[in-house]
């Protein structure tokens, strides 16, 4: 069966609701209930919250006996007689809560759940307050529950660790800074894979963040394999037609591109355009109101039509709303009887057959509409903004731009001082400047010179170009010549600069792929190929003498890949690796995951953070972009 991270997480989450017993699946596979009857109070604190909001309702949590939920270091009054779930992260702040919680005797029993393994000094700061404060008898159970990720799709994660590419890219950042963010990336990591219970074999470009997380992430999974009963035994006791995954870690540096780019396929427009967050949507509705949509596996209509052009997607819209009309009109023509016409009685049956499956439709006919209608206010709203911003005309002109390797002036110009925000204008500029081969210094003065007269802070742009001046590339597939990530250059993949358009040609042409998804792709296939021959390789399960080796079952081919970008994904690359896993045959199954998922104009903002903290920007103080 294939991997599917949200199923595995709902269901440990399901346990946890539980009091962390095994839960009964009813006949048919559904979600089941092992307490019913025990009614309990939910606390978790905010980054908790943000796991459980994109896998539980409201009507999931009542339905497991949860009547009430507060937040962590919200002030709460005592509940007799009723058992507490905490759902929190290990830190000195929630444990200090948590002791004072307990010995105020808010709750009849506390069952703690961390989001990820408690250090052990955090432990018995717990242990202590808890026997200082008497209060020691109340405490269930303390349980490790390895769910300190975010899952917003069946193969979509994100760490949820903000601003990692500022952190890892920062010419400031010493040693012990970095080691700290690699070792928080490693921590998710291997909360997802406990949660998937495989050990996959890793492989990476060498050198940089990605083959810093992968050893480190290495070593500690081998350091867990050797207690006896670890958290993958369960996937050990396969048979050996059972094949691990391979999970290739990336840098976002690996395509820059592809972070900064206008998108024009819906989800990625949604996202982008709209700030979907956790599944969640606001929109303005006709009247002026707010209104929130919920954009999840529950919606036929997202999940189907969710990599398609935004122009096809309203004819989709088009096409369903149609469809349901004609559908509504047969129930009403089978139920209305010929107008005029005199009832004599003789088909009553047939006619008592067809008012109740008319009946029966009812509920499936609502629902399609409610779907229709959501997705007619969310396309109206995306083609407002796309209206207003010409944000086709820069989706387009991006994609030409990096299909011939430049751009004439003279549009060049008439972009950057036409519609648009800042921001879009911004990303443009950057665009342009990563896609053309050879920039003359006074081609360079012009696009700035465009930038300021909108008054827009330059100091991403600045930044990129600085990047750009040390002859690094930013969009290639080939990263091999990669070295000491202390020096914030040398972070950067080092070639000459002829690769940024030679990965970058092909991002947006529809019969291409991303180099990202064109390496995977050769990951998973395990031919050898120059492009990823030089790649680390790291299995885990092999003695640490044979592993990077080429044992035959380390190169694949492999049916099922996680491949994780570090600084920074979007929902571009994951539909892009969707698209690869279904167009294989049989076909692949591919999660992915990264340490945040951030819209274009989000990772434009680190660069200018990195740009401002190198000094680089505009000469004159330009007002935040917007």
């Amino acid at each position: 069966m294939a991997l599917n991270l949200r199923q595995k997480q709902t269901e440990c989450i399901i346990r946890m609701l539980n009091l962390n017993q095994t839960v009964i699946n009813p006949i048919g596979g559904g979600v089941g209930t092992a307490n019913e009857e025990v009614y309990k109070i939910l606390i978790y604190d905010r980054f908790c919250q943000d796991i459980l909001s994109p896998l539980i309702h409201v009507k999931d949590l009542r339905k497991h006996g949860v009547t009430l939920y507060f937040l962590v270091d919200k002030d709460r009054k005592p509940v007799h007689d009723v058992p507490a779930v905490y759902f929190v992260q290990p830190t000195q702040v929630n444990i200090q809560r948590i002791v004072s919680d307990t010995s105020r005797a808010l709750y009849d029993s506390f069952h703690l759940n961390f989001s990820s393994s408690i250090p052990r000094p955090l432990l018995e700061d717990l242990a202590s307050g808890a026997v200082n404060s008497d209060s020691i008898q109340r405490i269930s159970k303390v349980h490790d529950q390895y769910l300190e990720f975010v899952t917003l799709e069946d193969n979509l994660f994100s760490l949820a660790n903000k601003n990692c590419y500022v952190q890892l890219n920062d010419p400031s950042a010493g040693d012990k800074e970095i080691e700290e963010i690699i070792e928080k990336i490693v921590s998710g990591l291997f909360c997802v894979l406990a949660t998937l219970a495989v050990v996959p074999i890793i492989r990476c470009p060498r050198g940089g963040p990605s083959e810093m997380v992968a050893s480190l992430l290495d070593q500690r999974l081998r350091d867990h394999l050797l207690a006896k009963n670890n958290l993958f035994t369960e996937a050990g006791n396969f048979t050996s037609s059972f094949q691990r995954p391979i999970l290739c870690i990336f840098d976002r540096n690996f395509e820059l591109s592809v972070a900064i780019q206008h998108e024009f396929r819906y989800k990625p427009l949604v996202h982008d355009v709209l700030g979907l967050r956790l599944n969640r949507l606001n929109v303005k509705g006709e009247k002026g109101g707010m209104k929130s949509f919920e954009l999840d596996h529950l919606d036929p209509f997202w999940m189907a039509n969710g990599s398609l052009e935004f122009p096809e997607v309203a004819v989709e819209i088009e096409t369903q709303l149609n469809k349901y009309k004609k559908d509504v009109e047969e129930v009403n023509r089978r139920t209305g009887g010929n107008a005029g016409a005199e009832f004599d009685g003789t088909d009553l049956i047939g006619n008592t057959k067809h008012l109740m499956n008319a009946v029966n439709s009812l509920p499936e006919l609502t629902e399609r509409k409610q779907v229709i209608d959501k997705h007619t206010n969310i396309a109206t709203a995306l083609l407002g903004e796309i209206k207003e911003r010409s944000l086709d005309s820069y989706a387009k002109m991006e994609s030409e731009t990096m299909i011939k390797g430049g751009i004439d002036k003279n549009e060049l110009l008439s972009v950057l001082r036409g519609k648009g925000s800042k921001m879009d204008k911004l990303r443009f500029a950057i665009m342009y400047l990563i896609s053309t081969e050879s920039l003359s210094p006074s081609e360079v003065e012009m696009v700035e010179v465009a930038l300021r007269e909108s008054e827009v802070d330059t100091s991403a742009f600045q930044y990129v170009k600085k990047i750009k001046s040390l002859n690094i590339s930013l969009a290639s597939a080939n990263s091999a010549s990669r070295s000491n990530i202390v020096d914030w250059a040398e972070k950067l993949y080092g070639q000459s600069i002829s690769a940024v358009t030679a990965g970058v040609k092909n991002l947006l042409s529809s019969d291409h792929q991303l180099a990202l998804t064109r390496t995977v792709d050769a990951l998973m296939e395990g031919k050898p190929n120059p492009e990823i021959d030089s790649y680390l390789v790291l299995d885990p399960r092999a003695p640490k003498s044979t592993s990077g080796s080429s044992s035959s079952h380390l190169k694949g081919p492999f049916k099922e890949a996680i491949v994780f970008m570090i600084g920074g994904g979007n929902y571009v690359e994951h539909g892009s690796l969707q698209d690869l896993a279904h167009s294989q045959q049989p076909a692949k199954h591919v999660i992915y995951g990264t340490t945040e998922i951030l819209t274009g104009g989000e990772f434009v903002e680190q660069l200018a953070v990195l740009g401002k903290k190198m000094g680089l920007g505009s000469s004159d103080s330009a007002p935040p972009i917007k």
